[in-house]
C-alpha cells in the first residue's frame, strides 16, 4: 500500500506548478542539471546554491512568499531558542547526519539571504520525501494533527491537508487584488495581510514544536532543556483563533469567485487513491438524483414548499438544539419528496461554512437506492465529497479491504462504524442529514431506523426523514424522545394551499401550450382545485393526460378524472385498455412491475416478445411506453414507475387486468426469454486479445453485446424460482432447459458476470438454485450438474472475477479431471499448455480455502446454524467468515497477543475468544464490536466456551485454573483451581449417525477410520465439525472448509 508520505510527495510536486517563486524555479533548474535530492555537500549546497549567490539578481518574491517570510522572521524574533533548535534539526538533515550519531551543534540554515533559505527549505522537502516508510510516519502524524486542528472546509483546511509548506502559499491567492486600483479594498487588504501572517506564525509554531518534540523524543540531547514544548492546548487554541480572525476578514474581502477558484485548486489536490475510494463508495450521487427527480416532476416550485419554513414543528427542529429528528409523514402523492427538495435548497442558502448537509432519496423500484446500505453509502459519499478531509475515516478501512469493503456481507456494519466516526469528527460542528421515502427502503429498514436513533444522541447531528404513515416506521422511531412529527394530513390547509399554487403553475403551462382561452383555463383550474384533495401526484397525472390529448377533448376528458389517487389510477388504466394496442401495453406494464430493478429499453426488448422492428427502433418502444405515462416514465433510456404508489396499484388493484394468467406466467415468460437471449453468450465475447487482462481495464465495445443481457444474466434464476411451484409444477421441461443452458453456456455466463461486475450475484444464483433443487429434484441430473458448478465457482471465484478469460485457462485446467464442468468445456482448454498439471480425479472434500490470516490459525468454530465460521490466529486477530460464499465478514481486533481459542454462543449472536494476552473477550458476532473484556487469568487462556444456555462463559488457562463468567455482565462467578496442568479442548459432533470426527496431524479420521490425508499446508492446530461440514485452521494461516458424505462411514 502506497504510503501517505508518497501521496504527499505526489501532491507537493503537483502544487509546485502553482507556486512561482524564483527559488522553486532554481530548484527545478538544478534538478534538470542532474542534482540529486539526497544530502547536500556542506561545502557547497548548504548555504549556496550554484545558481543562487549573493550576487545573483533575483525577482522580487510574490505576495504569498513575502507573507511566509514575514511570519517566519517574526516568529524567530518571538521564539529565538525554539526556531534555532528547529533549524539545527534541519541542519542535521541537510548534512545527512544520522540521528544516532553525535548531533551536529551548528545551525547551517541561511539567516540573511532569503532566497538561499528558501532553496534550503526546498531541498529539505526533497530529502524528507525520499525517506523510508518508517521515517514517513512523522509526516503522517503531523498531517493527522493538522487535520484535527482545523475545523473548516475552505482554503486553509484544504491546503493544510495537502502539505503546509506548499499549500499555505495558496492563501496568498486570496490577496490577488493587491494591484487593484480600487482604494476601498486598501484597508481590508492590509488587515487581511496581517491576519495571514498571524495564521502563518501560529501554524509554523505548531509545526516546529511537533518536529522538535519528535526529535527530542528521539534522544537528540541538545534539544532538551533548551526549549519549552508545553502548552500544546494553548498552541492549538491560538491556531484556531488566528484562523477564525483570518476567516472573518477574508469573508469581507473575497468574492464568491475567489472562493470557487481556491476550492477548484483544493480539489485538484485530492489524491488518485482518494478518488478511487470515492468511485468505489459511490452507488449513486444524491445530488444527481435530486436534479433528476425535480426534472421528472416538472421543476421545483417555491410556492409548493415555502409553507413548511414557517411551520412550528420545523422551526422547533431547526432552532432547538435538543430537537434532533423531524419525521415528515403523509399519504402517497402529498408532495413529501418535493417538500424535502425545497428544504434542502433553503438550508443550502442559510447554513454556515462549518455546517454540513447530506441527503438521500430512496426509490423502491431502483435497486441502487432502495436499501439501507445504499442510503448510508450515499450519505457518506456526499459528506466526504463536500469535506474531503473526512475521507480519512473511509480510507482507514478501505486501504485494508479495497472495493470489497462496500460489497461484502459485512458492508452495513463497516459503513455504520465509518458513519459514526465521521459524525464525531472534531472538524464538524453541525451536520444535517435528510432522507426521503423511508417506506421505499425495501431492505434493512429496521437497521437504518436503529442507526438514526443511535446517532441522534450526538448534539451535532440532526435528521429529517420522510415516509408514508407506516406503523412500523413510527415504532422504529419511537425511542427518539426529542423527535418532532410533522403530519401532512394534520397540516391539510397548508398543503392544500401549496397544491393550489402548483395547480396554477401547471395550468398556466397547459394554457400556453394548448392555447386555452381564459374561460377554458379557469374551468380546468377550478376542476383540478376541487378534486385534487391536497395531492400533488393527482394533479401531475391529470395535467400529464391533458397535455397528451387534443384541445377540443379537454373539458370532456377533465370530467372523467375522479378525485382520489386510486380512482384516478383506475381511470388511467381504463384509458390504456381502450388503446388499440392495449394487450402490448399491459404486457409492458406487467413486465416492469415484476422485474427486480428498473430495466433499460434494450432490456425490455430482450425480456418480452415485441412486434417486428421494435428491437431495431428504440424510439418506437419509448413511444409505446409513454402510452403508459400515468404509470411509467422513461429517463435516460431506463423505464421507471412514476411513483411507488403506481406499482402498488398494479399489484394490489389491477392484478386481474394486467396478469390474467397470474404472475407465475409472466415470471415464466421472462425466464424462458432470458434463456433464449443468453444463448448468444460465447467465449471471449468482447474479443479481448490478452488472456491476462484485468476486468478493471477492459474497454466496453461501442456495440456492447452484453448491454441487453445484463438483467437476464443476474436475475433469470430469480424468475424461475418465483414461479409458484417451480420445478414441481412444470417438471422435466424446466429442468431440461436450465440443464441444457448450463451445459452449453456455464463458462460463458461466468465470463459475462465477471465483465459486468456481478460475480457475487452469480454465486448467489448458484447457491440458491442448488438449495432449491436439493428439495425438489434430489435425484436429478440437474442436481449433480449444479453441485459441480457450485464447486467450480467457489474454487475459482477470485481469479474469474479479476481476469475474465482465465475462466477458460487457470480455472479449467486446475479443475478435477472428472469434474462435469471440465468435461463439458474440455474443448475450451488452452492448446498452448501441452502438459497439463496433475490434479485430482474428483473434487476433494475441500469446499473452500479462506485466506486472510497472516500467521497460524489456532482455533476455528462453526456458528450453530452453519452459516458462519470464526477463526483465531497467531496474528492476534479473530476473523468471521461466510461459510457458503467464503467471504470475510469481520476482522475483530483488540487482543495484543495470539488468539488461541474461539467459540460461538448457542444462539450465534456472540463470539468468545481467549488469548495469550491473558484475557477473554466477548464480541457481537453481527456487528463485530467488543462487548466485554474478561480479566483475571495470570497466564495465557487456551480454551473458551459458552454454556449450553449461553448465560455463562468458561475459560481454561495455562495458570491451571478454570474460570466461569457471567456472559452478559462480564463478572467472574467462580474460579476452579487444583488442575495439575492446563487442558486443551477437543471438538466432536453428533451428526445424524453419531459420527466422531478427529483431525490427527496428517489425517482426518471418521469413526476411527482414516478418511482423508491432509497436505502439509492444510494441517493445523484446530478444527470444528458441524453436520457434514469440517473446518480446519492450519499452521500456514489458511482456513479450509470440507464436506463429507457420512453414509460412507
Amino acid at each position: 500500500m502506497e504510503s501517505r508520505f508518497s501521496k504527499l510527495k505526489l501532491k507537493f510536486r503537483r502544487h509546485q506548478g502553482h507556486q512561482k517563486s524564483e527559488i522553486l524555479k532554481t530548484s527545478q533548474h538544478a534538478k534538470q542539471e542532474g542534482e540529486a535530492a539526497g544530502p547536500l555537500n556542506p561545502s557547497t549546497s548548504l548555504t549556496t546554491d550554484p545558481k543562487v549567490s549573493s550576487n545573483t539578481p533575483t525577482s522580487s518574491p510574490n505576495l504569498p512568499e513575502q507573507l511566509w517570510n514575514t511570519a517566519y522572521d517574526q516568529l524567530k524574533q518571538k521564539e529565538p531558542k525554539l526556531v534555532d533548535a528547529y533549524e539545527t534539526v534541519l541542519s542535521q538533515a541537510l548534512t545527512g547526519h544520522s540521528l544516532s550519531c553525535q548531533p551536529l551543534q551548528q545551525n547551517l540554515i541561511e539567516q540573511m539571504h532569503i532566497p538561499k533559505r528558501r532553496y534550503q527549505m526546498d531541498k529539505l522537502i526533497q530529502i524528507g520525501l525520499a525517506k523510508t516508510e518508517k521515517e514517513a510516519r512523522v509526516q503522517q502524524n503531523v498531517g493527522e494533527v493538522m487535520d484535527k486542528i482545523l475545523s473548516v472546509k475552505d482554503v486553509v483546511s484544504s491546503a493544510i491537508e495537502v502539505m503546509p509548506q506548499a499549500a499555505l502559499a495558496w492563501t496568498g491567492l486570496l490577496l490577488k487584488h493587491s494591484a487593484s486600483s480600487d482604494k476601498s479594498f486598501a484597508r481590508l487588504h492590509s488587515q487581511l495581510e496581517t491576519r495571514v501572517v498571524d495564521l502563518y506564525q501560529e501554524l509554523l509554531l505548531y509545526l516546529i514544536k511537533s518536529v522538535c518534540s519528535f526529535y527530542q523524543n528521539r534522544s537528540l540531547v541538545f534539544l532538551r532543556n533548551t526549549i519549552k514544548l508545553d502548552n500544546w492546548d494553548v498552541s492549538l487554541k491560538n491556531v484556531e483563533d488566528a484562523e477564525n480572525a483570518f476567516r472573518q476578514d477574508s469573508s469581507d474581502y473575497n468574492t464568491q469567485k475567489d472562493t470557487t477558484n481556491i476550492e477548484i485548486l483544493a480539489g485538484i489536490a485530492r489524491s488518485s487513491e482518494d478518488n478511487e475510494c470515492l468511485r468505489h463508495l459511490r452507488l449513486s450521487d444524491p445530488r444527481s438524483d435530486k436534479k433528476r427527480i425535480e426534472q421528472t416532476k416538472g421543476g421545483l416550485l417555491q410556492d409548493s414548499y415555502r409553507w413548511i419554513l414557517d411551520n412550528d414543528d420545523f422551526l422547533r427542529w431547526r432552532k432547538d438544539s435538543q430537537s434532533r429528528l423531524l419525521w415528515i409523514k403523509g399519504d402517497p402523492g402529498k408532495g413529501k419528496t418535493m417538500l424535502l427538495c425545497g428544504i434542502i435548497d433553503e438550508m443550502k442558502k442559510e447554513r454556515s461554512s462549518t455546517e454540513l448537509l447530506s441527503y438521500f432519496f430512496c426509490q423502491a423500484t431502483d435497486s441502487r437506492i432502495n436499501t439501507a446500505t445504499a442510503v448510508l453509502r450515499g450519505l457518506i459519499y456526499s459528506l466526504v465529497d463536500e469535506h474531503p478531509s473526512l475521507i480519512y475515516h473511509v480510507r482507514k478501512r478501505y486501504d485494508k479491504a479495497g472495493k470489497s469493503l462496500f460489497e461484502d456481507a459485512n458492508t452495513w456494519v463497516t459503513l455504520s462504524e465509518i458513519f459514526m466516526d465521521i459524525t464525531q469528527d472534531p472538524k464538524l460542528e453541525n451536520t444535517y442529514l435528510i432522507v426521503d421515502a423511508l417506506d421505499e427502503c425495501v431492505f434493512e429498514l429496521p437497521r437504518f431506523l436503529d442507526l438514526i436513533i443511535t446517532s441522534s444522541s450526538s448534539s451535532r447531528l440532526k435528521w429529517i426523514v420522510s415516509s408514508r404513515n407506516w406503523p412500523d416506521i413510527e415504532e422504529g422511531l419511537r425511542e427518539q424522545d426529542e423527535k418532532a412529527t410533522l403530519s401532512l394530513e394534520l397540516n391539510a390547509k397548508s398543503v392544500s394551499e401549496a397544491v393550489n399554487s402548483y395547480i396554477k403553475h401547471k395550468v398556466d403551462f397547459l394554457a400556453q401550450k394548448k392555447t386555452y382561452n381564459d374561460e377554458m383555463k379557469a374551468t380546468v383550474q377550478a376542476y383540478l382545485q376541487s378534486n385534487a384533495d391536497g395531492t400533488f401526484l393527482w394533479v401531475a397525472l391529470a395535467c400529464q393526460n391533458l397535455a397528451s390529448i387534443p384541445k377540443w377533448e379537454t373539458l370532456i376528458a377533465l370530467e372523467t378524472y375522479p378525485p382520489g389517487l386510486e380512482p384516478l389510477y383506475q381511470r388511467m388504466l381504463q384509458l390504456i385498455c381502450d388503446f388499440q394496442d392495449s394487450k402490448l401495453l399491459k404486457r409492458i406494464l406487467g413486465l416492469t412491475t415484476l422485474v427486480y430493478r428498473p430495466i433499460t429499453l434494450g432490456e425490455v426488448t430482450s425480456l418480452m416478445h415485441l412486434p417486428d422492428g421494435f428491437a431495431e427502433n428504440p424510439i418506437w418502444l419509448e413511444e409505446l411506453v409513454k402510452k403508459c405515462g400515468s404509470f411509467l416514465t422513461v429517463r435516460e433510456g431506463t423505464v421507471y414507475f412514476v411513483h411507488q404508489s403506481a406499482q402498488d396499484f398494479v399489484l394490489n388493484n389491477a392484478s386481474d387486468e394486467i396478469f390474467p394468467s397470474g404472475t407465475t406466467a409472466v415470471h415464466r415468460d421472462i425466464y424462458f426469454k432470458s434463456l433464449k437471449e443468453m444463448s448468444s453468450l460465447k467465449k471471449n465475447i468482447y474479443d479481448l486479445q490478452d488472456p491476462s487482462i484485468s476486468r478493471t481495464v477492459v474497454q466496453i465495445p461501442k456495440e456492447d453485446p452484453l448491454e441487453r443481457l445484463r438483467y437476464s444474466c443476474v436475475y433469470f434464476i430469480n424468475h424461475l424460482l418465483a414461479m409458484d411451484k417451480c420445478f414441481e409444477e412444470v417438471g422435466n421441461c424446466d429442468e431440461e432447459k436450465v440443464r441444457k443452458f448450463f451445459e452449453k453456456h456455464y463458462l460463458h455466463w461466468l465470463e459475462a458476470l465477471s465483465l459486468i461486475g456481478s460475480m457475487e450475484d452469480g454465486i448467489r444464483v448458484i447457491n440458491t438454485l442448488w438449495i432449491r433443487i436439493q428439495k425438489m429434484l434430489p435425484a436429478s441430473q440437474l442436481l449433480a450438474l449444479v453441485e459441480d458448478m457450485r464447486r467450480f465457482v467457489l474454487s475459482n471465484k477470485d481469479v474469474i472475477e479479476a481476469f475474465p478469460l482465465q475462466t477458460y485457462i487457470s480455472a479449467l485446467i486446475f479443475c478435477p479431471i472428472q469434474s462435469k464442468t471440465r468435461q463439458l468445456f474440455k474443448d475450451d482448454e488452452p492448446e498452448w499448455i501441452t502438459t497439463k498439471p496433475i490434479v485430482e480425479e474428483i473434487w476433494n472434500p475441500c469446499l473452500q480455502t479462506l485466506e486472510g490470516h497472516s500467521d497460524s490459525v489456532y482455533s476455528v468454530a462453526f456458528s450453530p446454524d452453519g452459516q458462519k465460521i470464526v477463526s483465531g490466529s497467531w496474528d492476534n486477530t479473530v476473523r468471521v467468515w461466510n461459510a457458503e460464499a467464503g467471504t470475510l465478514l469481520q476482522t475483530l481486533e483488540g487482543h495484543s497477543d495470539p488468539v488461541i481459542s474461539v467459540a460461538f454462543s448457542p444462539d450465534g449472536q456472540k463470539i468468545v475468544s481467549g488469548s495469550h494476552d491473558k484475557t477473554v473477550r466477548v464480541w457481537n458476532a453481527e456487528a463485530g464490536t467488543l462487548l466485554q473484556t474478561l480479566e483475571g487469568h495470570s497466564d495465557p487462556v487456551y480454551s473458551v466456551a459458552f454454556s449450553p444456555d449461553g448465560q455463562k462463559i468458561v475459560s481454561g488457562s495455562y495458570d491451571n485454573t478454570v474460570r466461569v463468567w457471567n456472559a452478559e455482565a462480564g463478572t467472574l462467578l467462580q474460579t476452579l483451581e487444583g488442575y495439575p496442568e492446563f487442558v486443551k479442548s477437543i471438538a466432536s459432533s453428533l451428526a445424524s449417525h453419531l459420527k466422531t470426527i478427529l483431525v490427527d496431524n496428517s489425517w482426518v479420521t471418521i469413526n476411527g477410520k482414516k478418511a482423508l490425508w491432509l497436505p502439509h499446508n492444510r494441517r493445523g492446530h484446530c478444527f470444528d465439525f458441524l453436520r457434514n461440514g469440517l473446518v480446519i485452521g492450519s499452521n500456514s494461516g489458511i482456513v479450509t472448509i470440507m464436506r463429507f458424505d457420512l453414509d460412507e462411514f
